[in-house]
Parts: C-alpha cells; structure tokens; sequence
C-alpha cells in the first residue's frame, strides 16, 4: 500500500441496512517538488514536467455500495455550498465514470444491474489551492470501487480513467508517496520514497485558478520574449536524495504569479530563511510549502508566519513515506 495508507475494506451497516460493503480510507494531499511548463498542444493543453510528493495531509473517505441507485454525496469539514454542486464535484464523477467502465467490461447495460454508490468526504485539505484536493478524492473513489468489485479493472485502467478526469488525479491512483509526471501529468514514473521531513504549507487568504495562472504566465513570457521550457536530461542517480531535490526544484509559474501576488514571495522568502529546501509554489498556487530537516526549523518559521503574515492560514504536515 502506497505512502503509508492504510484503506479498509469490510462489511458495512447493522441487520437489515441495504448497505453491502464499505471502504474507508485517505486522500493525501501532493506539492509539487519540482514543476515545469512545457510546449502547448494544439488542443490548448499543455505538457508539463512534475515531480509529485504527498503528504500526510489528507482528506477522509468512505464509499459504501448500496442496493439503491445512483451516487451521493454528504462532506463534511467544509462549509456547505463551499465545493459546489454535488454533480460537479470530482469524487461523483469519479464514481460515474468507474461505472460506466466496469459495465462495459463486464457487459452490463442495464442500470438496474450495477450498484448504488454513497460517497462521505470528510475534507481536510484546502480547496483550491494546488494541493489536489479534489483530485486525490476522486482517485480515492476509483481506488475504492475498484477494490469492493475484486480490482475487476485494475491500477492501469484507473490510471486510463484517472486522466480523463484531471491531470493529477492519475498520480493519486498509483497511491505512491513520489513520481515524476510528464505529458499533461498522466505518464508516470513512481520513485522511491525518502525519508519524511517536516512540512508547512502556507495559505494566502485568496485563490489562484489554473486558467488564470496559465494566462499569467503566457502574458510574461511573451512579454520578456521568452520561450516555453525545452528539454532536459534527468539522471537516474539525481532522483533519490533530499539534496538532488532541491538541486532540481522549481516551478515555472512562480516568478509571474509573485509578480501578480507579492505575498506569494513573502511567505516563500520566510519559509527559506528558517530553512526550508525547497520552498516553493505547489502546481499553480496559491499553496506555499517548504520542507525542512527538523521540527525546531519548522516551528520557528510557523511562529514567524503567523507574526509577519497573520491572514495567511498555515498548516504543519509532513512528506508521507511508504
């Protein structure tokens, strides 16, 4: 079991509840130790270079297979509204297309032969903030019915079906601690674990939408005349080791997006003094983390954020290991 997860699958519900089996389980949260923005594709997408680490930050979810049809939903930890709609969210849709691929492969068209499925999130990760909250939740659920149907598809197809759904939420359904990610985040690469440092994760009070991050980094290229990011040789040997981390570390979409958000950099520029390595933007923001070697180091840049930076919501965590 990846980054130390530990997922349950039992019986569920007292004499007489229509309930037939339950998973319980977590959806960790990821930064991004290293993420660099590629050539857009025709389609307006574009290629990306990641390096993916969770974190023992996680949402809480229990998928329960009922004799009644069709997918809800209850969340908790947030309040309500916050998410939006049900049907939009990503865990449903999750849900749905799992579904719709177990059918077809077990040659199932009638909707009366196929379960109803009851989806609880406890939330814990903040929405919106390049922490792949929603993403995580959503492999979670296709992790989960994958198992209570004996793995009738297996990892590779939930990786298939992962990737229709966002560019993340592939990396949740390897449930590794680390990968390196390209393509559009769904070609994967799982690494070995390293050992867990301590983690916090900053929060400016506003968000940063993904469009809007890569608008803001498109206007500053074409502004300075710069390019997107070519290629590069990763060796095999520089993949392993906190050190080669940071050797590695960056994230294309800081400089514009500071630029637009000073605070970003401010909550970068403590992280780094207290000794952070790395401290970085995760995915497109508007999460600051920094890794640190040591408790103490962390506690000291905790109590200096919440002085310098006291509208910023900080939460301490660590890297998950295996």
């Amino acid at each position: 079991m990846g980054a130390g997860v530990k997922e349950q699958v039992k019986p569920a519900g007292a004499p007489g509840d229509d309930r037939r089996l339950r998973w319980d389980g977590k959806a960790r949260a990821k930064v991004n130790l290293m993420l660099r923005i590629l050539a857009r594709e025709e389609g307006g997408f574009h290629q990306i270079e990641t390096e993916f680490q969770t974190l023992e930050l996680a949402d809480e979810v229990t998928v329960e297979l009922r004799s009644s049809h069709g997918v809800s939903l209850e969340v908790s930890g947030v309040p309500q509204g916050d998410l939006g709609e049900a049907d939009d969210n990503l865990a449903v849709r999750a849900a749905r297309t799992w579904l719709e691929a177990y059918a077809d492969a077990q040659g199932k068209r009638d909707a009366e032969a196929l379960p109803g499925i009851r989806i609880r999130l406890h939330k814990t990760i903040p929405h919106g903030a390049g922490l792949g909250g929603g993403s995580s939740d959503a492999a979670a659920v296709l992790r989960a019915l994958d198992q209570l149907h004996g793995n009738a598809l297996g990892r590779s197809r939930l990786v298939e079906i992962g990737s229709s759904l966002g560019s993340d939420v592939p990396f949740f359904v390897l449930d590794e601690p680390r990968a390196l990610g390209w393509g559009r985040g769904d070609r994967l690469l799982p690494l070995p674990s390293l050992p867990s440092r301590p983690v916090l994760v900053a929060l400016p009070p506003f968000r940063i939408s993904t469009p809007r991050a890569y608008r803001t980094l498109a206007g500053q290229r074409e502004q300075e005349g710069a390019g997107w990011a070519g290629g590069r040789l990763l060796e095999p040997g520089g993949l392993n080791g906190w050190s080669q981390v940071m050797d590695r570390s960056g994230n294309d979409f800081e400089a514009a997006l500071e630029r637009l958000h000073p605070e970003l950099l401010g909550i970068r520029q403590v992280l780094h003094e207290f000794g952070a390595r790395p401290a970085r933007l995760s995915g497109s923001g508007s999460a600051v983390f920094g890794v640190f070697e040591s408790e103490s180091q962390m506690e000291l840049a905790w109590g200096e954020l919440r002085a310098v930076l006291p509208e910023a919501r900080v939460i301490p965590t660590r890297t998950a290991a295996r």
